[in-house]
């Protein structure tokens, strides 16, 4: 208990109840965001049913082998997925930031408690605790009562160190990034981590495929005596005789959650401030003799409006740590998906691989507003046109992504049938990316929202969480299914992939932007309200 200004005390319900509260009010009157919350809450539903009956799987086959591989790697993928995710969509507890308490007379002790409870109250824990469940029933009916309480106790334990190692995790993050430099390489340290865990994954799958099983079966051994595995072995340790390995385990886990606390409690207090602070001094700059204007166009920029705005978004996409982060997880997956997948054996797949690489890359510009907050009043002030603003952007962000496009076209085409593949490969790339684009402008125009207002890209909560993510995942699947037409055209008459998927791809652009930008100059206002951090 912590005593508040007024004399009362706070306690874990008061985290709780204010969690939900501010959640409902920030749906009240808001119709589209009443949406996404429910399309988020089906996804977790989604989530969690899948989850349960995949775990559940061994026990209705009676294969409890099958448990013992599965439920190791199964359960460190789910923790691996609390550490990175979070880190990339605005961390477990959408609605709750620790900065928001910097000012207030509460003992760490409280706040961490407060802060878990919270987090725990969250979709993400309570699909994980169900999706999890599928492993208490099949220890269940693998080794009856005994067994599903200690599975119960393991996925427990499992969702308390999921939450604890998230929320450290983004702690520390958040205190190591009020450094502009160790900012910069930490942020692209996570984008290579987390755009290399698709890669990786099917390099496993090609290596288990040519595998020794029982070798497998070690590392899931080793694995599920590791706190990654541990929580979620309980079970099947009853089940094969192993009782002895149960309270072994609980004290594992015991000590690295402690550990996580301990580490969450010296780096929150730091968290706290370096996420309320500003940037840091930047060193001084090299003396330029041109004028104001020159100096903010780039040398071959055109001298006027469009240019102007065109060298202010590629100088952002360079310089602004969570685009250039975005950049790097797109080229970590468009070279080294194709190349994960031939050393597989399925070398024949890459040119679907470079296909959704290509509906991928335009998801950067889903809420390219909510980077930029109150500065996009400038914009409005001085009457830029809709579709100038759009054009602009788009131009920047083609400038960084159509060089990595044509990359991944020659090693996709290499990869799958030599170099005459590439011109094909490339005419794919840029249909799906122009059909992208043509669906993603309108939405970072109609679904724009503020982002945290600090130069730390992982310390702030910006609210809403995983349904903000739901319009760009559309425009993903939108820009896969605008694009087949090219792809089927490129399988059967590979010459005639470039001229077609430019054309197609340029047109599906130019009219795309000629819809954002007439709904831009309608909803500028709107728009910067939108944007902007309360």
């Amino acid at each position: 208990m912590a005593l508040t200004p007024t004399g009362g005390r706070v306690g874990v319900r008061a985290f709780v109840r204010l969690k939900l509260r501010i959640t409902a009010n920030s749906l009240r009157g808001r119709p589209a965001r009443i949406a996404m919350f429910v399309l988020g809450l089906v996804s977790a539903c989604f989530f969690a049913v899948i989850g349960h009956a995949v775990f559940a799987i061994p026990g209705l086959l009676d294969r409890p082998d099958a448990g013992e591989i599965l439920f190791p790697f199964g359960g460190a993928v789910l923790i691996l997925g609390w550490v990175f995710l979070p880190l990339l969509f605005f961390g477990v507890d959408n609605t709750l930031d620790p900065a928001q308490f910097a000012l207030l007379p509460l003992r760490r002790r409280t706040l961490i408690t407060g802060l878990g409870a919270a987090a725990l109250a969250g979709l993400p824990a309570l699909a994980t605790l169900a999706a999890t469940l599928g492993m208490v029933t099949s220890a269940a009916q693998l080794g009856g009562a005994g067994a599903a309480l200690a599975g119960l106790a393991g996925v427990v334990l499992g969702l308390l160190f999921c939450v604890v190692l998230s929320r450290a995790v983004i702690s520390a993050f958040a205190t190591a990034l009020r450094s502009r430099r160790a900012r910069d390489l930490a942020t692209i340290m996570l984008a290579v981590v987390a755009a290399s865990v698709g890669p990786l994954e099917l390099t496993l799958l090609g290596v288990l495929n040519r595998a020794d099983w029982e070798s497998v079966e070690s590392i899931a051994q080793v694995t599920g005596w590791t706190p990654l595995g541990a929580p979620y072995t309980m079970g099947l340790d009853v089940v094969a005789g192993r009782a002895w390995a149960v309270p072994l385990k609980i004290l594992i886990l015991l000590a690295a959650i402690g550990g996580l606390l301990w580490w969450w409690s010296r780096t929150l207090e730091q968290a706290m401030v370096g996420a309320a602070g500003g940037p840091g001094r930047g060193r001084a700059g090299v003396p330029d003799d041109r004028g104001p204007v020159d100096q903010l166009l780039l040398r071959w920029s055109p001298r006027n409006r469009f240019g102007a705005l065109t060298a202010r978004e590629i100088r952002y996409w360079w310089r602004e740590t969570r685009r250039r982060a975005a950049l790097v997880t797109l080229g970590m997956a468009g070279v080294f998906l194709p190349l994960s997948t031939a050393f597989a054996g399925g070398g024949g797949s890459a040119a679907g691989l470079a296909f959704i690489v290509g509906a991928i890359a335009p998801i950067g510009l889903a809420n390219q507003f909510g980077y930029e907050g109150s500065a996009y009043a400038t914009n409005l002030a001085t009457g830029v046109p809709g579709r100038l603003e759009v054009h602009s952007r788009a131009a920047a962000h083609a400038l960084f992504t159509v060089p990595l496009l044509l990359l991944v076209a020659v090693v996709t085409g290499l990869v799958d049938g030599g170099p005459g593949q590439v011109a094909a490969q490339l005419g794919t790339l840029l249909a799906t990316y122009g059909v992208g684009l043509a669906l993603v402008l309108p939405i970072s125009v109609r679904a724009a929202y503020a982002l945290p207002d600090t130069t730390g890209p992982f310390s702030l909560s910006s609210g809403g969480g995983f349904s903000k993510t739901l319009p760009g995942l559309g425009a993903l699947f939108g820009a896969m299914l605008g694009g087949v037409p090219v792809l089927i055209l490129t399988l059967t008459w590979p010459w005639l992939g470039l001229p077609v998927g430019l054309a197609y791809g340029i047109g599906a652009y130019l009219l795309g932007a000629h819809l954002a930008g007439t709904m831009l100059d309608r909803r500028m206002p709107e728009l910067l309200a939108a944007v902007t951090p309360r």
